[in-house]
C-alpha cells in the first residue's frame, strides 16, 4: 500500500472513459476503437455449447428464430440508443427498462416485465494508487431463451464470465439464470479484493489516529465517503438474491441453480455485513479523532494558560518592585528641585527626614505587596 497523500496532492490519474450518457452517439464503427463498439461478443448455444457466432445483432435474432432450442448472448457495451431500441424491439423489452439502461447512473435492482427480468449491478474495483473505489454499471436482461447484458464500465469483466460458463457446459446449459448466477457470483467475487483494500486504508488510519498525525481527519472523511458509495452498491444485492430466491418455485428454477444462487447469497450478506462494520468503525475512530484532537487542543490550552499565569506573576512582580522603587524616586525628585522658596530647603533635619521618609513608604509599599501575594 503506498503512502496516502491528500487527493489535492496525488499525481493526476489518466482520464475515464465519458460517462454513458455523453457517449452515446452515434458513430460508424469504423470511427469506433474496438474497445468501444458495442457489440462485444454474441453466441448461440444449444446444451451448454456454442453452436454459432454471429457477426451482428441482426444475425443473431435470425439465428435466435431459425433455430428453436436455443440461447442466445449477447453483450453489448455503451450502446448507441438506436442499438439498445432495435434489441429491445426483437426481444420485446418494456419500454421503462430500456429507458433505465439507456440513461445509466440506476441504482442496483431487480424488477420482472413479464417472462423477462431485468437486474441492474454495480461492479466495483479498488484503486490502490488512489485510495478509491471505482465503480461499472450493468444492465441484464433475462429472457426465456436469451441474455443481454449492457455494459456501462470497464468492470465487471463479462469475456472473464463468458469463458468461465462456457468451461462448463453442464452448468451453462441450464439457461439463460445460470448466466445470471455467474454474472452475479462475478460481481460479489470481485468485492473481495475491495473489502481488503478498504480494511487495509482502516488499519493505517487508526494507527495515524493514535499518532496524531494532521491529515488523518481528511483521510477519514474521503473513505467514509468511499465506504458510503460502496454500501450503495452493495446492499441493494440482499434485496435481488432475496427476490430470486422467492421465485424459485414459481418460475421452475433449477435445483442445482438454487444452491448456486444461495451460495451467492452467503457471499454478499459477508460483505454487506463488512461495509456495516466498516461504515460504523470509521464513525467511531472519527469520534475518537474528535475527542482526542479536543484533548489535545485543552493541554494545548492548559500549557498556554499556565504560561500566561506564569506571566501574570512575573509582572505583578516588576510591577511592585516599579512601584517601590518609583517612590522614593519621587520624593528625590521633588527634594531635588532647589527652588529658594521650598520649605525645610535649608532645615538641618530635611536630609534626614527624606531619607526615612523614603524608607518608610518603600517599606509600606513591601509589606502591602507581601501580603497580596506579589512578591
Amino acid at each position: 500500500m503506498p503512502e496516502w497523500r491528500p487527493r489535492s496532492l496525488r499525481k493526476p490519474r489518466q482520464a475515464a472513459p465519458p460517462a454513458p450518457e455523453h457517449s452515446m452517439d452515434p458513430r460508424s464503427e469504423d470511427e469506433r476503437p474496438l474497445a468501444d463498439r458495442p457489440l462485444i461478443d454474441t453466441a448461440i448455444y444449444r446444451d451448454g455449447v456454442r453452436v454459432a457466432t454471429p457477426a451482428s445483432l441482426a444475425e443473431t435474432y435470425r439465428h435466435l428464430r431459425r433455430e428453436p432450442g436455443t440461447m442466445a448472448w449477447i453483450g453489448l457495451y455503451r450502446p448507441a440508443e438506436e442499438e439498445l431500441l432495435a434489441a429491445a424491439d426483437e426481444f420485446d423489452l418494456h419500454k421503462l427498462a430500456v429507458e433505465d439502461a439507456i440513461v445509466a447512473h440506476q441504482r442496483p435492482k431487480i424488477e420482472r416485465y413479464g417472462d423477462t427480468l431485468f437486474v441492474v449491478l454495480r461492479a466495483a474495483t479498488y484503486v490502490d494508487e488512489a485510495e478509491e473505489v471505482s465503480f461499472g454499471e450493468l444492465h441484464l436482461f433475462i429472457g426465456p431463451n436469451f441474455v443481454l447484458t449492457v455494459r456501462h464500465g470497464q468492470s465487471p469483466d463479462m469475456s472473464a464470465v463468458r469463458r468461465r460458463m462456457e468451461e462448463d457446459p453442464d452448468l451453462l446449459r441450464r439457461g439463460p439464470e445460470a448466466v445470471l448466477y455467474a454474472v452475479l457470483d462475478n460481481v460479489v467475487d470481485g468485492y473481495a479484493p475491495v473489502i481488503a483494500g478498504l480494511q487495509n486504508d482502516i488499519d493505517e488510519i487508526e494507527t495515524e489516529v493514535f499518532e496524531a498525525e494532521p491529515h488523518v481527519s481528511r483521510r477519514i472523511y474521503e473513505l467514509t465517503r468511499e465506504v458510503i458509495e460502496f454500501q450503495r452498491a452493495t446492499q441493494p444485492l440482499l434485496t435481488i438474491l432475496r427476490n430470486l430466491e422467492a421465485g424459485f418455485d414459481k418460475y421452475g428454477i433449477d435445483e442445482e441453480l438454487q444452491r448456486y444462487l444461495r451460495d451467492v447469497a452467503d457471499h454478499a450478506t459477508t460483505v454487506g455485513e463488512r461495509v456495516d462494520g466498516f461504515r460504523q468503525l470509521l464513525d467511531k475512530i472519527l469520534t475518537v479523532n474528535a475527542t482526542m484532537v479536543t484533548q489535545a487542543q485543552n493541554a494545548e490550552m492548559q500549557k498556554m494558560t499556565e504560561a500566561s499565569l506564569a506571566q501574570n506573576e512575573e509582572v505583578k512582580k516588576i510591577s511592585a518592585w516599579a512601584a517601590i522603587l518609583f517612590a522614593p524616586t519621587l520624593i528625590g525628585t521633588v527634594y531635588g528641585m532647589n527652588f529658594d522658596l521650598m520649605p525645610e530647603l535649608h532645615w538641618d533635619l530635611g536630609y534626614p527626614f527624606a531619607v526615612i521618609l523614603m524608607a518608610a513608604v518603600c517599606v509600606t509599599l513591601y509589606t502591602i505587596f507581601k501580603r497580596r501575594n506579589w512578591l
